[in-house]
């Protein structure tokens, strides 16, 4: 029996996202065989109480208390990011001169100079780098990205997508840090839809020019901060303060081979716990996506017979589907979970090859020059042309 090489793992933060990856990490070997195998090694969290409590329940070996003691440690091969956004330049940054692999959670930075900088950082370091990015690794998308490759649709004329969450209404929902421009750059802009246009990017191409809008419904918030998931608690004592990020953001797109885009996510749309979903039109066909049924990809070709055209629903569960065919029989679907784990294989794969797994920080930078441009343009009300700078 061939013994597999251990990539150990130290992971920066540990709920929402934290336990995402964990599940992931642990699953990865259950599902995908591979050459190298990934080690819940430390996990790290600024609660001595809280973070051991956590180590325990996901799986981890040890836990630390402060992040730099993993850069010097030689049993820590790749550090996982899943801080608030201020603190993901100074870590992958501080990591990639350390040697360390670096995985980060969305949006990448703060701003784009700031991911440029990481991306250079990285680059120079020669290490393997990836955002997370999840939904490009939901298998109905994969098959999308292959269709639209292979010409299927034909031209691409138009991408339309909306992310709409409700769970900020409650003008008292506490003001937690995703919601506070100095930990997190902006509110739903980079937040949710950070997640279309790195689709947008993925399926269609390069974007040259923005317009955009945004809109804070509520104002003033008592501070707080996240338990859990989605979920808050407020502090003791009951203080006020500013809003000063978006509740709701709309963005025009021009690709740079012409489409054209509109994209709309907001945390204000009643009923919609968790609501992402894609169209992209074009000369031949079109398709439609949405997470709720995650698994389904909608597919409408004109050339199929008069009479019979119309939306065919692909159960994108058989083997044949990037990824499907690590699971179950045909017409057993995967989960959200499930795309966590599909990123985490090609990190691993990245790694164990010495190469750089889509999306990479250029991705998480030219994703960022984006979410700036279309910021930029909602406090301008200009278009906003799209520049992109190189390592």
């Amino acid at each position: 029996m061939t013994l597999k090489r251990k990539i150990r793992v130290g992971m920066i933060g540990y709920k929402f996202m934290g336990k995402a990856h964990s599940h992931a990490y642990r699953d990865l070997p259950f599902f995908f065989d591979l050459d190298v195998e990934p080690v819940l090694q430390t996990l790290v969290g600024r609660d001595a109480e809280a973070v051991k409590t956590a180590a325990e329940k996901l799986g981890w070996l040890s836990y630390e208390t402060d992040w730099r003691r993993l850069l010097d440690r030689d049993d820590i091969d790749v550090i996982d990011i899943g801080t608030p956004n201020s603190s993901h330049g100074e870590i992958a940054i501080a990591a990639a001169q350390a040697g360390k692999h670096v995985i980060c959670e969305k949006p990448l930075a703060m701003n784009a100079q700031e991911a440029l900088a990481m991306w250079r950082e990285a680059d120079k370091a020669g290490i393997t780098h990836m955002i997370c990015h999840n939904y490009r690794f939901v298998p109905a998308l994969q098959h999308a990205k292959r269709l639209i490759d292979e010409g299927a649709l034909g031209e691409i004329y138009h991408f339309r997508a909306q992310y709409l969450q409700d769970w900020i209404m409650d003008p008292n929902f506490p003001l937690v840090w995703r919601m506070r421009k100095e930990m997190t750059g902006s509110g739903t802009l980079g937040d949710l839809m950070a997640h279309s246009i790195d689709l947008a990017r993925f399926l269609v191409g390069e974007i040259k020019e923005v317009t955009g809008m945004a809109e804070t419904f509520i104002k003033r918030r008592p501070i707080g901060e996240m338990a859990g998931g989605l979920h808050a608690v407020l502090s003791d004592e009951v203080v006020m303060a500013d809003v000063d990020v978006d509740d709701a953001v709309a963005a025009m797109l021009k690709f740079e081979n012409g489409a054209m885009g509109v994209l709309e996510a907001t945390r204000f749309a009643q009923g919609n716990r968790n609501s992402n979903r894609i169209e992209i039109n074009g000369s031949k066909g079109s398709i439609r996506w949405e997470i709720e049924h995650m698994n389904t990809l909608e597919l409408y070709l004109k050339d199929d017979p008069e009479g019979m055209q119309g939306y065919r629903s692909i159960n994108c569960t058989e083997g044949v589907h990037p990824y499907a065919g690590a699971y179950w029989a045909a017409g057993h679907p995967i989960g959200y979970e499930h795309t966590f784990i599909h990123l985490v294989y090609e990190l691993m794969q990245g790694i164990a090859s010495g190469s750089n797994p889509s999306p990479t920080f250029e991705d998480g930078y030219r994703n960022q020059v984006v979410l700036d441009a279309i910021g930029q343009s909602a406090l301008t009300g200009s278009r906003i042309e799209t520049t992109y700078e190189s390592v």
